[in-house]
């Protein structure tokens, strides 16, 4: 007698005609018998999938609240019901990036990077309440990163506007003597170039669909939309001018006591319950493995090649996804017309309709279209 295969089922000796004919709905269990089992496991299968969504909705919410606060439903009307022109589309690499899970990485990296400008930390030890009021400052980026990606243009520079002044309000002298004033074009373009590398490189490492290299060149053209109105002189336009402008500030980067201060705050003792530690560990683990090698000196950050790629990067990944998942609506998005803007090495706005067709591109009146992922992020800014 043959021995079942691994794919084989094995049945109770004597019974197996039983329950061959249970599962087929065949001889003593034709008719109503066979339909009480299947009912039973069509209501197990129901019973399980309201639990999946329950489970999914608490994540989200509790991530919601965090990242956007509490009256996140409030803000989101107005940036997502709100009918008027937009400066981007789901179509645009800007905005696929900022909409992405993968945003809880990179802002942790673009914190940590932004830090290593000794002015640019100095403003922020010297006005920001990051460690008092952590989840208020971060709302408050959140609510300017969604407003100027996916609100309306009316909206986003009315943002923009209160931002720049705040920005001139925040002056002063840093430890070393040297003044600084966060509306210094020099510093607002490190802020930002460290902002968008961090963004730009977390999403090729987690998203499900990483940018093509001119999908990359794109979002790094698109992100100067916002910059240059907040005061950024002649921002880089592709992922090599990126570079080449990181690289250029290197040597104006230190390791002061405030940034290493603020990474043991954010690497070592974030403000979360003890539960929710293990999940942005593994958030923060990836951020760091991010860093350029460079870097991890200046904030007395190790570097283990090969744990980070056997384990820090693929458990970031994995946190990733669960953050993804938890925000994915499970309703199908309705896409809406709208005009895809880039911006040209001489930092004008172009339409993408207007360079398809020659003409002159509209832009939508309508409200836009919610992505799956909503997401905040940190910043200096």
């Amino acid at each position: 007698m043959r021995s079942p295969g691994k794919d084989q089922v094995t049945f109770p000796a004597g019974r197996s005609h039983l329950v061959r004919a249970a599962v087929r709905g065949s001889g003593p269990f034709r008719g109503a018998a066979h339909t009480e089992v299947m009912t039973l496991s069509i209501t197990l299968v129901d019973a399980v999938c309201p639990l999946h969504d329950r489970v999914r909705r608490s994540v989200a919410g509790a991530l919601r609240d965090r990242v956007a606060g509490e009256d996140n439903a409030a803000r989101a009307a107005v940036i997502w019901d709100t009918p008027g022109e937009r400066w981007f589309t789901q179509a645009d690499p800007i905005w696929r990036v900022h909409a992405d899970a993968a945003m809880f990485v990179a802002g942790i990296r673009a914190l940590l990077l932004q830090s290593l400008h000794p002015l640019a930390m100095a403003g922020v030890a010297g006005h920001s309440d990051y460690k008092g009021d952590p989840w208020g400052r971060l709302q408050r980026t959140s609510n300017f990163l969604a407003t100027t990606t996916f609100g309306t243009v009316q909206d986003a520079e009315a943002l923009i506007k209160r931002v720049q002044g705040i920005h001139e309000r925040v002056r002063g002298r840093a430890p070393d003597g040297r003044p600084y004033a966060a509306s210094d074009p020099h510093l607002l373009k490190w802020v930002h170039i460290a902002e968008a590398d961090s963004f730009l490189r977390a999403h090729q490492q987690y998203a499900g669909t990483p940018l093509t290299p001119d999908e990359a060149d794109c979002y790094v053209a698109q992100s100067c939309v916002v910059a240059t109105r907040l005061g950024v002189m002649a921002p880089p336009t592709t992922v090599v001018e990126l570079d080449a402008a990181v690289e250029s500030y290197r040597h104006e980067l230190e390791g002061t006591p405030a940034a290493r201060e603020a990474a043991r705050f954010l690497l070592l003792h974030p403000p979360l319950p003890r539960i929710a530690r293990p999940g942005y560990g593994a958030l923060a683990g990836a951020a760091v493995a991010l860093l350029p090698l460079w870097a991890r000196p200046y904030l007395a950050l190790p570097y283990l090649p090969l744990a980070e790629r056997a384990i820090v990067l693929p458990i970031g990944g994995a946190a990733t996804s669960v953050i993804r998942w938890a925000l994915q609506s499970p309703r199908a998005i309705s896409s809406t017309c709208v005009s895809s803007t880039c911006v040209s090495s001489a930092g004008q706005e172009i339409s993408a309709s207007t360079k398809a067709s020659g003409s002159k591109g509209a832009r939508s009146s309508g409200p836009s279209p919610r992505p799956t992922n909503l997401t905040g992020t940190p910043s200096l800014r």
